[in-house]
């Protein structure tokens, strides 16, 4: 289920849901008192996880690819988070079709224009 189809408050989706998430490492650190470092750690065996096990058919993830052939309007050669569906032997493709609003569409076209720009810079072009 689409997380707007559920919480159903697209101004907290939109305003203190993602501030949170952006400072969670940093929360992490002051209510544990130790690095975020154990988090990233289970979110990397997670990652593996499915790409390793596949993902249950109706189902899929999020991960970083470089797709140059996408429905997402996302520029080719840069390393994106897709929903994807994972198959035997990692065998990974494109959930195509899901809905985007305005407003993730911008957030989307400004982390592409971030990611593209950082190419750039460590290319040297």
């Amino acid at each position: 289920m689409p997380a707007r189809d559920f919480v159903k408050d697209n101004a907290y989706l939109e305003g203190p849901y993602i501030s949170k998430v952006a400072k969670r490492g940093a929360e992490i650190i002051s209510v544990m008192g130790k690095s975020s470092a154990v988090s990233a750690a289970n979110a990397a065996c997670d990652h593996v996880h499915d790409w390793w096990n596949g993902t249950k058919p109706g189902t899929w993830v999020n991960m970083g690819v470089i797709a140059d052939d996408n429905t997402y309007g996302i520029p080719a050669g840069i390393n994106y988070s897709y929903p994807l569906e994972i198959g035997a032997g990692g065998k990974w493709k494109i959930v195509n079709g899901l809905a985007i609003n305005d407003f993730s569409r911008a957030l989307m076209d400004k982390t592409a224009k971030e990611l593209v720009d950082e190419r750039k810079m460590a290319l040297g072009k």
